[in-house]
């Protein structure tokens, strides 16, 4: 068997976690949970919800996360939930080439306006915007085309349409099976889901999108926002059904 490896990029308070469920519900298909969160966290030192669980809970050196990344075929399809900020710098890239790469956005406002529900202290680096932008346009300087990007919001209003075409564009068939599953935690969530995956472990398959206007973002966020911006609207020129 040779798996296709899919990764997508996504930044925080987006439906990433909602994402990874509609793949796992596919028979042919096992995920991998933010797999560099706790590299991330032993090279940075940041403080976030659970951090002494997520170090003991998966390897500390990228080298060892990211070849299990290229190496492993627990299905099929393995399907690898990353988050953009978690890859710092100096973590090597070279992995990536053996996957398709994908990149799920969503406006900065409506991510800052869900991340501060969650954690008090944001900056422009944790939304991962800046690094999703990088991530996006090294990706497609190796393809000689724009990857895959979808919109977080195009996934909630039309979730057949939108994951078919994404299917399309990896090179995969479309399962109905992606568009509900059982609520409820999962052996392959990451044992920070107590503290970000409430809603997630509620849900049945993708809630309609949210009309209700967003709240004020303080005059901080909104500079984050505004400097987040280019970088979303960058990506979103590509997504899918655009």
């Amino acid at each position: 068997m040779t798996a296709v490896r899919i990764a997508m990029w996504s930044g925080p308070r987006n439906i990433s976690t909602a994402m990874m469920r509609s793949f796992e519900n596919r028979a042919d298909c096992a995920v991998v949970d933010e797999p560099f969160y706790a590299a991330y966290l032993a090279q940075t030192g940041l403080s976030h919800p659970m951090t002494d669980e997520v170090l003991a809970s998966q390897p500390q050196d990228w080298r060892t996360v990211a070849d299990a990344l290229v190496t492993d075929e627990p299905a099929p399809v393995f399907y690898q939930k990353h988050m953009t900020h978690h890859m710092l710098p100096d973590f090597g890239l070279d992995w990536t080439a053996a996957c398709r790469n994908a990149f799920l956005i969503r406006d900065p406002a409506e991510v800052l306006a869900s991340y501060v529900r969650k954690r008090a202290e944001v900056t422009l680096e944790d939304i991962g915007a800046v690094r999703q932008r990088e991530l996006f346009e090294r990706e497609a300087e190796r393809l000689g085309h724009a990857p895959p990007v979808v919109e977080g919001a195009d996934v909630l209003a039309d979730p057949r349409g939108t994951l078919g075409a994404l299917c399309a564009a990896l090179g995969i068939p479309f399962r109905e099976a992606m568009l509900a599953w059982p609520a409820g935690r999962r052996d392959s969530d990451g044992v920070w889901a107590p503290a970000w995956y409430e809603a997630v472990e509620r849900s049945t398959g993708f809630a309609a999108p949210d009309r209700a206007p967003a709240p004020p973002l303080t005059a901080a966020l909104a500079r984050i926002a505004e400097a987040a911006r280019p970088h979303y609207e960058a990506l979103a020129r590509h997504r899918i059904g655009a």
